[in-house]
């Protein structure tokens, strides 16, 4: 055992899995994690937890990896995280727990989330479940939107003693987990079901199709339907677009409409006809990790795929592995690029897209450097499909229909860093309905940061 390098994790072979969106990465055996887990060196102070949006005691469930205590590892996790099997697949521990781990000063950072990842799998295949609350306090809280901050604060909240409703717009609950990442990314069926199934469990329930701004509002949950708090966790949906020409032409999506279309829709099951058209040659404007996940649905529809970005590669903000495993599958990258007109036949169908050259000018607001176009270096990429993936911003309605909520000129929901208080009184946010599209372990420390604060808030105006 080399303890420098982590225990290598099996995955499908590029040349199957273009063929197929079954899951790429396969995860650790009950021995490949058994001796992984002894390259943790179980720091007296482990910085890895601080690096931790949710502070899982990670140094603890190793601990009972390596003695062979999985339900004691599971145990541990769940005090912390209501969503372990999701984030050990999709969490960026690279630039968190991970990159802040001792082992990796000299060697190999300890593989952390795939170590998490085998605990909550070896725990849904056992069927061990997370214990429910003792005592309920018969106080009603709503959460608006079951995604990643929704769901963790559901829970949280479960755990508190509340009666916990979450409302979710869409006919599945999961949000950005279920529509946004693709299935050979997360297993919807195998990964996602189950741990929502296991919130359900502490006695949250959850009602779909129900749009707040419209169906109800906020000021009615609060003031005649008797909720005593309210948590926004309806995420950043609404997509961005260049504004160039020919952006409205049939075969130009937004990727997160191309990505819910294949998920919710079953494009990656043929039994289903879904309604996505794909093309042959498919342009990913973007470089971030949802580009990555739309470049690799695509190819899995049959597509020869391009990622356009304008930057460099050193500044793709996607995660290394995702950028690693496009490649593998034959994505090809045009670096240092900029759209500038999508072309349009005829018949209003896209039939190439203009492109600029970009150089790097100084730093901007990101702390990236800025790009520049170079002036007569105008080329044209022969595709018949563009997918925008700029980012997404909320949806206002939430707070339009709100009183005295306040939001910034993004659409994003004011909120406090730390507790996720709004200016509405007993109005709780988080996750990218305030901080705009970002991580999904991001908004579960939001969500969880939220519960605290509202549980405070709640027995501070009922002393």
């Amino acid at each position: 055992m080399d303890i420098l390098k982590k225990v290598p994790i099996r995955e499908q072979d590029p040349s199957v899995r273009v063929n197929n969106f079954e899951e790429v990465c396969l995860g650790y055996t009950i021995d490949e994690a058994m001796e992984e887990g002894l390259r943790c060196i179980q720091c007296k102070n482990p910085r890895c937890v601080k690096g931790c949006p949710v502070s899982i005691d990670i140094p603890g469930f190793i601990k009972e990896i390596v003695n062979n205590n999985f339900k004691d590892a599971y145990e541990v996790i769940n005090k912390y995280s209501a969503l372990p099997a999701v984030c050990g697949r999709v969490c960026p521990q690279e630039s968190q727990c991970e990159e802040v781990c001792i082992r990796g000063i000299k060697g190999e950072p300890v593989a952390i989330g795939k170590l998490e990842r085998f605990v909550a799998d070896w725990a849904r295949e056992n069927n061990i479940l997370p214990k429910p609350p003792q005592n309920k306090n018969g106080r009603k809280v709503a959460i608006i939107g079951s995604g990643p901050a929704g769901i963790t604060c559901a829970g949280e909240m479960a755990k508190y003693g509340y009666d916990v409703t979450i409302f979710e717009a869409l006919h599945e609950p999961g949000g950005v987990l279920v529509y946004g990442i693709p299935e050979f990314r997360l297993p919807k069926e195998k990964v996602v079901k189950p741990e929502i199934e296991n919130v359900k469990s502490l006695g949250v329930k959850i009602e779909t199709n129900v749009i707040v701004g419209k169906s109800v509002t906020i000021d009615e949950l609060l003031d005649e339907e008797g909720y005593e708090a309210v948590f926004i966790a309806s995420g950043a949906g609404l997509p961005k677009f260049m504004g160039i020409p020919g952006e409205n032409a049939n075969g130009v999506f937004s990727a997160n409409e191309y990505l819910t279309r294949s998920n919710l829709m079953k494009a990656f099951d043929e039994d289903y006809d879904t309604p996505i058209i794909t093309g042959e040659r498919v342009a990913v404007v973007g470089g971030g990790n949802v580009a990555m996940d739309a470049a690799r649905t695509a190819v899995r529809l049959g597509a020869k795929v391009t990622i356009v970005y304008r930057r460099s590669e050193s500044e793709l903000p996607a995660r290394t592995e995702e950028v690693h495993h496009a490649k593998e599958e034959g994505i090809e990258f045009m670096f240092l690029t900029n759209p500038k007109e999508i072309l349009v036949d005829d018949k209003g169908w896209v039939k190439g897209m203009k492109c600029v050259r970009m150089d790097l000018g100084d730093e901007d607001s990101t702390g990236r450097r800025r790009p520049i176009e170079i002036e007569g270096t105008e080329f044209i990429i022969d595709v018949d499909s563009v997918i925008m993936s700029l980012g997404t911003s909320p949806n206002p309605l939430i707070s339009s229909t709100t009183k005295g909520l306040e939001t910034n000129r993004y659409q994003c929901i004011v909120a406090d860093d730390e507790t996720g208080m709004t200016s509405r009184e007993g109005v709780f946010a988080g996750g990218d309905a305030v901080t705009g599209s970002a991580t999904v372990i991001l908004a579960m420390g939001a969500g969880k940061a939220a519960a605290k604060a509202m549980n405070q808030y709640i027995l501070s105006k009922n002393s």
